[in-house]
C-alpha cells in the first residue's frame, strides 16, 4: 500500500507541474460575485464535502484553489485560465452557470493535458453539440431537470396556457425547452415569453405585461433575480400560480426571507434533488452537510449537490488511476468516461458517449414543515433520464438548438 501511494505521489508531481509531491491540487471555479453568489458559495461547500468524504484515502492531501467568476463567460474563462496557466493546476471543477459552462468547455479544447469536470452549469450544448474530450459532466442538464414537470403541470395542475419569465441566456433556454417539450406535447400553450438580463432588479414592466388570460407563470430565474421577481409580483397583487424552474424552488430561494414564500406553497418544480426524499443516501448527505456547514442552508442546495457529484467522480477516478494518469490524462479520462456511482439521491449516475450524465429526476411541490421552513416534496420520480429525453440522438438534434424562440407553441 505504501509503495502504491508513493508511486501515486510521484505521478501527481509529474502531472501537476507546479504541484508538490505531497498534494493533489484542484482548481474550483464558482460564481462568487453578482446575483448567483449564494449558489456559488454552496457549490464550493459541495466540493468541500466530497474532499472531506475522501479524506486521506488518495494517500495525499487535497488542496483546493478557488477562483471566482461573475456568471459571465469571460469571467469564467479568465478564472479557469488563471488556475490552469498561472497556478499550473491540471484538475478543474466548475463552473456554475450555463454560458460559463459552454465557454469553459471551449477553453478545455486548448488544454488537452488538463481534466475538467463540471460544477452546476446545465446548458444543453455544453455536451450535446461539439463537446470537449476532456470536459465531463456528472450532473444532468437543465432540460433533463425538467423531466416530468410539463406533463404534471398540464395534466395534474390543469394549466393549459402559461407565460414564461426567465433570464436571457443558455441555461434558462434549456430549462424552458425541457418544460415546453412535454407541456406543448400535452396540448399546452405558451403565448408569451419575457426574457430578462441576469441581475435585473426592477420587474415592474414585466409584472404589468403578464396577460390575464394565462393559467400560470413558468419562472426561470435564479438567486437574487428570483427573489426580486417573486417579491415584486406578490407586492403587485399577482395571483397567477407559479411553475418553478429548478433553481427558482431551490433552497437558495426557499430559505430566503420575504412574503413571497407563502405564495410559493404548492408550486410545482422539478430537478435531480428533492428535500423530502427519505432515501438513506440523501439523509446521510443532508446530515453531513448540516454537520460540516452549520451556518449553511437548512439543507444542501442543488449547487452543493452538483459540485459534490462532479468532484466525487473526479476523486473516484484519481483513486482508481493510482497515479498513472497517462500522457495528457488519457488513462484518467478513460476511467472517468466509465465511472458510475450511487448519487446522494440513491440512483445511479453514469455518462453517455458525449461524457454527459444520465440519472434520475424528481417532480416536486413546495411545502411547509412544522417549523415554518419551505421544502420540496416529491410527487413523482423519473428514472435514468438521458440528455435526449428518451429520443434518438438524430431526432433530438433535429429539434434544433435551444433559444429564445425554440421551442414555440403560442
Amino acid at each position: 500500500m505504501t509503495k502504491r501511494l508513493t508511486t501515486a505521489a510521484l505521478a501527481f508531481l509529474a502531472m501537476a507541474g507546479h504541484a508538490s509531491a505531497e498534494d493533489i491540487k484542484i482548481g474550483v471555479v464558482a460564481t462568487l460575485e453578482g446575483a448567483f453568489t449564494a449558489l456559488g458559495e454552496d457549490g464550493v461547500r459541495g466540493v468541500q464535502m466530497a474532499v472531506a468524504e475522501f479524506g486521506d484515502t488518495l494517500g495525499e492531501k487535497i488542496i483546493l484553489t478557488t477562483a471566482s467568476s461573475d456568471a459571465t463567460p469571460a469571467s469564467a474563462v479568465a478564472a479557469t485560465r488563471k488556475l490552469v496557466e498561472n497556478d499550473g493546476l491540471r484538475f478543474v471543477v466548475g463552473p456554475l452557470s450555463g454560458d460559463e459552462g459552454r465557454a469553459v468547455k471551449d477553453y478545455a479544447k486548448s488544454q488537452p493535458g488538463t481534466t475538467f469536470v463540471n460544477g452546476t452549469s446545465a446548458a444543453q450544448d455544453t455536451t450535446l453539440r461539439e463537446p470537449a474530450p476532456n470536459f465531463f459532466r456528472f450532473s444532468t442538464d437543465g432540460a433533463q431537470w425538467m423531466a416530468g414537470l410539463g406533463t404534471y403541470s398540464h395534466d395534474t395542475k390543469g394549466y393549459k396556457s402559461v407565460a414564461v419569465v426567465a433570464e436571457d441566456y443558455s441555461f434558462p433556454y434549456t430549462q424552458v425547452f425541457g418544460f415546453m417539450h412535454e407541456f406543448c406535447a400535452a396540448g399546452g400553450h405558451v403565448p408569451e415569453k419575457f426574457w430578462v438580463p441576469i441581475g435585473q432588479k426592477d420587474y415592474s414592466s414585466v409584472v404589468a405585461s403578464i396577460p390575464d388570460s394565462i393559467d400560470g407563470i413558468f419562472v426561470g430565474l435564479s438567486g437574487a433575480d428570483a427573489v426580486n421577481f417573486l417579491t415584486q409580483y406578490a407586492q403587485a397583487g399577482g395571483d397567477k400560480p407559479i411553475i418553478a424552474s429548478t433553481f427558482t424552488a431551490d433552497q437558495t430561494i426557499l430559505s430566503s426571507k420575504g412574503r413571497f414564500k407563502d405564495y410559493l406553497i404548492g408550486t410545482p418544480s422539478a430537478g435531480p434533488t428533492a428535500d423530502s426524499w427519505d432515501g438513506p443516501e440523501w439523509q446521510a448527505f443532508v446530515a453531513a452537510y448540516q454537520k460540516q456547514f452549520p451556518d449553511g442552508f437548512p439543507g444542501p442546495s442543488l449547487a452543493a449537490y452538483t459540485y459534490y457529484v462532479n468532484t466525487k467522480a473526479l476523486l473516484l477516478a484519481l483513486k482508481e488511476a493510482g497515479g498513472d494518469l497517462g500522457q495528457d490524462h488519457e488513462r484518467l479520462n478513460a476511467i472517468l468516461s466509465k465511472i458510475s456511482f450511487t448519487s446522494p439521491m440513491g440512483g445511479t449516475i453514469r455518462l453517455d458517449d458525449k461524457r454527459q450524465a444520465i440519472s434520475d429526476n424528481f417532480v416536486t411541490e413546495v411545502a411547509e414543515d412544522a417549523d415554518g421552513h419551505l421544502y420540496n416534496k416529491v410527487v413523482a420520480q423519473a428514472e435514468q433520464i438521458d440528455q435526449t429525453l428518451g429520443m434518438s440522438r438524430d431526432a433530438f438534434l433535429a429539434l434544433g438548438p435551444v433559444s429564445r424562440d425554440n421551442p414555440s407553441c403560442p
